[in-house]
Formats: structure tokens, C-alpha cells, sequence
């Protein structure tokens, strides 16, 4: 398990790293929880909220953060790829990202689909916090989870599955309103990271005490 490690903060928010942040989604809810956040992404991403750099996530500088989120890219183990292409088209992100974490020494959170080989310390859907869509994610840390549990999922018929005729009811329900529709495909609503920031936060205060 990660050592805890002195928090570094601006004014009173500790600084988290979005590697892979897309649009946004996962950094607007640490943003919630109390973090200042800064977002690394490959591709360009004019609607991201916060600090943005363009940049590979594998080689971005990880000094003066005190907890890195990752989202490292899930076409590789997602079911979705499989229906529509080729899994092996797409690299391995996942493994080496997890490694230069690992070799960080910071606290750290990756997220995927729950299919990817990770270890599930949390396996969220938009359910659980009154959120009208259906949306499982997987995030392991590197606390290993625990803290507050969240009710189970509740798929109930009027919940909605992404579908391209309705993305923007859909962005619309997780939270993602500032997002254009397309953004918005590969997002995770922002109350998954609120929750998780605060299980962080939590956890390192009993740490410290």
C-alpha cells in the first residue's frame, strides 16, 4: 500500500493529477470534493474545465501532486470493441500506466470498465447516486478501498443505456452538461469522482490522526 505522503495545497485544496482527463467528467468531481485540479490528455479538449496540458499521460511530469487519477484508454478491454472491431487493435495502456503509478509513490486511483484487469476497490453505476443512468466503472487505488459504502445498483426500466439517438439526454444525466454530446461518449459522471475524493481525503486524515 502507498505510504501516505505530505499534502501540498493551493490555499486549501490538495492538488490532483487527471491523466487521460477527456472532457472532464472524473475532474469536475474532485473538483467538488475539495481538490485542485489539473488535466493531461493526448488529444486536444477545448471544453475541459480546469488546468489543461496536452500531453502523453505516460511521460507527464507526476511531481507536486498529491493524488493521481488516471483513466487510461479502455478500448482494449472494453465488450463494446469487441462487438464492433478488433480488442488487439488497440494497446495496452492500462499495465504500463499502473506500473509508472505504482513507481510514483504517490496515492493514486486508475478507472476503466469493469471488464479491464483491475482490481474492483470500487465498482460504481449512476444508480447508486440517484443518477437516471446505467453506467458501471471500475476504479482501483492505491489505498485499496473502504470507507462509506454506497446502496447497490438499482436498474430499474427508465434508466438510460448510452445510445447515439439520445447522448445528449444522456451527457444531460450524469452531470456532464458542459460537455458537447460527443465529449460526453467517453465521459463518467462527475459524482463517481465527488464520492471517491472524499473516501481519499477521508482516509488520509484517519491516517494522519
Amino acid at each position: 500500500m502507498t505510504q501516505p505522503v505530505p499534502i501540498r495545497r493551493v490555499g486549501d485544496r490538495p492538488r490532483l493529477l487527471d491523466l487521460c482527463c477527456g472532457a472532464g467528467g472524473l475532474s469536475m468531481g474532485y473538483h467538488l470534493a475539495g481538490f485542485d485540479v489539473v488535466g493531461v490528455d493526448i488529444t486536444p479538449q477545448p471544453n475541459y474545465p480546469f488546468t489543461f496540458h496536452q500531453a502523453d499521460a505516460l511521460t507527464f511530469p507526476l511531481d507536486g501532486f498529491d493524488l493521481v487519477h488516471a483513466s487510461w484508454p479502455c478500448e482494449r478491454f472494453a465488450r463494446v470493441t469487441a462487438w464492433r472491431g478488433n480488442q488487439d487493435n488497440h494497446p495496452d495502456l492500462l499495465t504500463p500506466g499502473r506500473e509508472r503509478l505504482l513507481a510514483s509513490g504517490l496515492p493514486w486511483i486508475i478507472e476503466n470498465v469493469p471488464e479491464a484487469p483491475l482490481r474492483p476497490d470500487y465498482l460504481l453505476c449512476g444508480s447508486q447516486f440517484g443518477l437516471n443512468v446505467r453506467r458501471h466503472r471500475a476504479f482501483e487505488t492505491s489505498w485499496g478501498g473502504g470507507g462509506d459504502l454506497v446502496a447497490p445498483c438499482w436498474h430499474h426500466k427508465n434508466l438510460l443505456p448510452f445510445a447515439h439517438k439520445a447522448e445528449r439526454a444522456y451527457a444531460d444525466a450524469m452531470g456532464c452538461t458542459w460537455m458537447s454530446s460527443t465529449d460526453a461518449r467517453k465521459a463518467v459522471p462527475p459524482a463517481y469522482s465527488e464520492w471517491i475524493g472524499r473516501q481519499f481525503l477521508t482516509h488520509e486524515r484517519s491516517i494522519a490522526a
